[in-house]
């Protein structure tokens, strides 16, 4: 399940182009100095992978109820679901957005701050910019969010976010030394694949949910009946 992390981290990168590429391609990075340069973009990603993380470690941290009360099973299968509906059904992710509506304050501040630090060259800059560039809202973040709640614990949670964030990193950085590299057609193209792979990765969360005993998909053993109180001998 880790793997799909990277794979749609990888892959929705190319919807990342449309929605972050500009602030990667506004980065005051040093292009007259490459190698300060490759460490200024660096540490923009460490700035991105560590709120990815810290989200993955809250919503980790919360699926660990769901585990512990045995409902880890029938949440995977619940996000698997949600995963594919949102596909064939995008007035589903119109209702999701709206969800983070009472946040448009927070959020236009995070945009405020990023825009000031656009415009800074600090050695802390590159790291806020990621930093706040993570908690902009983005559809394909929602996903990896609702697969991190279906971890097991917190740190499970948080490597998961890293892997997704790990999959943006080639692309994002290409657009930072070359720009919008890629033509319409070709983005579009890519674009048309993004839901098939979401659709694979959600019949990949409800088959772990199953519990089918297919190695490494779906294993076998009910998490429900791990916390059973254990029956006395007399």
């Amino acid at each position: 399940m880790l793997l799909s992390a990277l794979i749609l981290g990888l892959l929705g990168s190319f919807h990342c182009i449309g929605m972050c590429g500009p602030i990667a391609f506004m980065l005051p990075v040093n292009r007259k100095n490459p190698v300060k340069q490759f460490f200024q973009i660096t540490s923009y990603h460490f700035g991105r992978l560590f709120t990815y993380g810290l989200i993955g470690l809250l919503f980790g941290f919360l699926g660990r109820g769901f585990y512990f009360f045995g409902f880890q099973q029938q949440l995977s299968i619940a996000v698997g679901a949600l995963m594919i509906l949102i596909v064939f059904l995008p007035k589903i992710f119109n209702r999701l957005n709206r969800i983070s509506n009472p946040l448009n304050k927070l959020i236009m501040k995070v945009k405020s701050a990023l825009g000031n630090e656009l415009r800074k060259k600090g050695n802390d800059t590159f790291f806020t910019i990621g930093f706040l560039n993570g908690f902009l809202p983005c559809g394909l973040v929602y996903m990896a969010v609702f697969a991190a709640l279906t971890t097991s614990n917190a740190l499970e949670g948080s490597l998961y976010m890293l892997l997704f964030g790990l999959g943006t990193i080639p692309l994002m950085t290409t657009v930072v030394y070359i720009g919008n590299f890629a033509n319409i057609s070709i983005r579009q193209k890519i674009q048309k694949v993004i839901p098939f792979i979401v659709v694979f990765i959600g019949v990949l969360f409800i088959l772990r949910g199953l519990g089918l005993d297919i190695p490494y998909v779906s294993p076998s053993g009910n998490v429900s009946n791990i916390y059973e109180p254990i029956k006395g001998c007399h």
